[in-house]
This record gives structure tokens, sequence and C-alpha cells, in this order.
């Protein structure tokens, strides 16, 4: 039996170029409007049979908003940064160069201290794979975008690299069909 899991991307608490690695802000002024602006879009998914949301704020919260009543997953994490939690990419990049261009050339990799990109990915993989399916049609959970991207890299068998090259918008859904090991994409509004 398949089951349908649509991961819904965590309004912003940030302006995006202050986006900060394992960021637990709040939603700020601009997350709380776009969470009005598509809330009639999202909250059908409420009727999801298993709603869930990683364990920060931004992703609580905006669970809350759209009426998902969400149970928190802390499998759904995002990755363990280390040492660069509570800063900027750039920060990083004008402190530790080396370390940032390893990071983003080896998968395995883990100059912060933190969680290889290739264990996160297995992580939400496994999260994945681990969805009952027996009398569950669908899922919904709100996520941090990083999430979402280890999601989609895993579901897609896609190479470690693929995460790099996709851009996940606050409030932004993608909707994985299947089970343990074969995921597929499910593209447009879906039923």
């Amino acid at each position: 039996m398949s089951v349908r899991v649509t991961l819904v991307a965590a309004a912003r608490s940030s302006d995006l170029f202050d986006v900060r690695f394992d960021d637990d802000r709040p939603l700020d002024r601009t997350g709380w409007h776009e969470v009005q602006l598509v809330a009639h879009a999202l909250i059908p998914l409420a009727a999801a049979d298993l709603r869930y949301c990683s364990p920060t704020l931004r992703s609580r919260t905006t669970g809350d908003a759209l009426g998902f009543a969400p149970l928190v997953q802390p499998a759904l994490r995002d990755c363990d940064m280390g040492r660069w939690r509570g800063f900027t990419l750039a920060e990083v990049a004008a402190r530790e160069p080396a370390a940032v261009d390893s990071w983003l050339a080896d998968p395995r990799s883990a100059p912060h201290g933190g969680e290889p990109l290739l264990a996160f990915i297995s992580r939400i993989g496994g999260w994945l794979d681990t969805r009952p399916a027996q009398d569950i049609n669908a899922i919904v959970a709100v996520a941090e975008p990083a999430v979402v991207r280890a999601a989609l890299v895993y579901a897609l068998k896609a190479p470690p690299r693929t995460y790099w090259y996709v851009d996940v918008r606050p409030l932004s859904t993608l909707t994985l069909t299947g089970g343990p090991g074969h995921w597929t994409l499910l593209l447009g509004a879906g039923a």
C-alpha cells in the first residue's frame, strides 16, 4: 500500500539574506503575512491522517497557524551544523573558507563538527521509509527547507550534490507517494 507524504516548508523567520544555520527564531512579519496569503491552499492538508512538524519554533508555529495541530518529530530536525550554528554562510565562509569549501564539495565531511550532509539525507530518508502505510493514506509535515531538500534528494535517489541545486521557498510543498525505498515525486495539485 502506498502513502502520500506532503512536506510543507516552514514560513520564514528572517530575511533570506540573514538565514542562519540551525536558526530557531520565530516567524517574522513577512512569514506571518505569507502564511495568511497561502493558507487557503494549504489548510486542506490538515485532513491528512497524520500531521507532523520539525521541532523548530517556526515549523511548529507554521503548522499551528495552518490548523494542522502537528506532532513534533525529532527525526525531522534540521542538519546539525555544530559550531556553525547561529551563523550565516557568509560569516562562516569569511572565517573558515577552506572548511566551507570542503563541506560543499564532500557530502561526507563535517568540518563544523556536526552532521555530514550524507548522514542528514539518510536520516530524513529513514524517517520517510518508516512512515506507517497500513490504514494511512496521507501524511503532512511542516519542516525546515533543508529537510524538504534532503527528502527530495533521498526519494529520487539523486547524488548528494543535487541537494545544493534545489531551492525550497517558504511555504512551498513537496509531495511524495510510495513507501520504503520506493518514492515517486508528485507534481501539481494531486489528489
